[in-house]
């Protein structure tokens, strides 16, 4: 047994069951060992594409995505989805192959510094240089990304290294390097707290039956980050919703007045904390992402194991606050918003896919979250062409009927996908909204610049006719009846939907 097929049979005996990828040169002994395995392998047509797919699938189920990619010419194409994995800290094995050991650090042939490019967009990159090594790297990849799960892992393997026969295997065991030392200071905080405040990040949603059962016996409102919508139920009076620069009334209202906000696996961009407060306690996995006076270095369950709650009684308060948001055009045929307002609500309990520009805005406005994982975008980074593959990656996750909400411009970052979306026979529903801009740097050019548009008007093939060219269903609407009329009916992917939207600009953040 090479250490290609012993790459291969770890992953297996791990519970991987779905890789994206593409074939190529110096990775086709793994491709080899993949050949006869149980592991199902997705066939991408573009390596970005296979990364954002690994992404959807982490982020839509909490599992290990995986990516794979030859040397250079393929590796390299993964590097802006990654950048946003690691931006937004979801837990993604990436596997690239190499060149012989023996042309690293030269000018050979598709020989680039993979492992130094990749260690600045993942929470770890590998290069081993025999089987051994290899073992201890897949191993030590596997149990961090299920444990601490905080971002890709890179691990760069060169053809000859897959091909060796002497390696040896081992388990490993660690020991997590926690700091909970603020936990006292913390506990002095939330029992001296008349006004406690949950919010809520991806890191909590593992925790999330017992978050909302503290909160519930305690009545303490909770705001959420964008990745932890519908961690409880939006149409829950217990959750404020967003919290940031898209933040409700009620979020506003409760971030500024509460003395103590308990932090739980967020980030703390400043989307989300536009200032950092001195009664912040802030819990993550990610020491390096760590704030304010009272870090604690540790997984949200660990610390909810430690601390006491006590009753709070300024829920009320916060609820006599007018959580709507005021959003022109919900009805005017055809503004991007009415289209979106009009899909969410057909399509209310679905995962919904979104991707960059003024469309996801609007969807962020507008859709209401019952669980986790229900809202997909590329938060941090926010790169075009994420949402057609990110969605496949979570329709291959979960099984579920996936939505993906479009604009003209970034579909086309990665429409070659719409072959593996028909490939793989997905119930995934694809709308496209055609404005024939790229819509916010118009209104940038306009409002902060003072010019006119520039380099962004498109001249856009028929999205509808190109979709039917891959196989798949497609519709085009140009009105608000018509589309009223087409999600009065039961739609099963994979179909594409064309909406022709007019101009309009996003409500900038305040």
């Amino acid at each position: 047994m090479n250490v290609a097929s012993k790459f291969v049979e770890i992953l297996e005996e791990e519970g991987i069951e779905d890789v994206f990828g593409i074939p190529g040169e110096q990775i086709m002994p793994l491709y080899k060992a993949l050949s006869t395995s149980k592991i199902n392998h997705i066939l991408t047509r573009h390596e970005q594409a296979a990364a954002h797919a690994a992404d959807g699938y982490a982020r839509s189920s909490g599992k290990i995505g995986v990516c794979i990619a030859t040397a250079s010419p393929g590796a390299l194409n993964f590097t802006m989805a990654l950048a946003t994995a690691f931006k937004d800290n979801v837990p993604i094995l990436v596997i690239t192959g190499d060149n012989e050991l023996k042309y690293r650090n030269t000018d050979h042939f598709q020989t680039t510094p993979q492992f130094d490019i990749f260690s600045h967009i993942t929470r770890a990159s590998y290069n081993p240089l025999n089987g051994t090594e290899a073992m201890y790297t897949l191993r030590a990849a596997i149990y961090e990304l299920k444990t601490i799960p905080k971002g890709p892992i890179h691990i760069n393997l060169s053809k000859d290294v897959l091909l060796q026969e002497d390696f040896e295997d081992f388990k490993l065991c660690y020991l997590c390097e926690d700091d909970m030392s603020n936990i006292t200071k913390a506990q002095e905080l939330i029992d001296n707290a008349e006004r406690p405040l949950f919010i809520l990040g991806a890191g909590a949603i593992t925790q999330k039956d017992n978050i909302e059962m503290i909160a519930r016996k305690h009545k303490i409102p909770i705001t959420t980050t964008f990745h932890a919508k519908g961690i409880i139920s939006e149409s829950d009076e217990l959750n404020l919703g967003l919290v940031g620069i898209r933040s409700t009334p009620r979020a506003k209202y409760a971030f500024e007045n509460s003395d103590c906000i308990i932090a739980l696996g967020i980030k703390a961009s400043e989307r989300t904390l536009p200032v950092i407060p001195d009664n912040l306690i802030h819990v993550n996995i990610n020491k390096d992402v760590l704030i304010g006076d009272f870090p604690i270095h540790g997984k949200v369950e660990d610390f909810l194991l430690e601390v006491r709650f006590k009753d709070s009684d300024w829920l009320g308060e916060i609820l006599e606050i007018d959580n709507a948001i005021e959003i022109e055009g919900l009805d005017d045929d055809l503004k991007p918003q009415a289209a979106i307002k009009r899909i969410l609500e057909k399509y209310s309990n679905n995962i919904v896919v979104s991707d960059a520009g003024s469309h996801t805005t609007w969807t962020t406005l507008l859709k209401k979250s019952h669980k986790p994982r229900q809202f997909l975008f590329p938060g941090a980074m926010a790169p075009m062409g994420y949402g057609l593959p990110a969605a496949i990656g979570a329709g291959i996750a979960t099984g579920e009927k996936v939505i993906v909400i479009n604009g003209d411009g970034d579909i086309q970052m990665n429409i070659q996908e719409f072959a593996t979306l028909r490939e793989n026979d997905l119930d995934v529903i694809v709308f496209i909204l055609n404005n024939s801009e790229f819509g916010i740097i118009r209104q940038w050019e306009e409002d902060f610049y003072d010019m006119d548009p520039y380099q962004v008007r498109l001249n856009n093939p028929d999205f509808a006719k190109l979709a039917s060219s891959y196989g798949i269903d497609a519709i085009r609407v140009d009105n608000l009846d018509d589309l009223e009329l087409l999600l009065e009916k039961d739609l099963y992917g994979p179909i594409v939907v064309e909406i022709v939207v007019e101009s309009e600009n996003i409500p900038l953040p305040k």
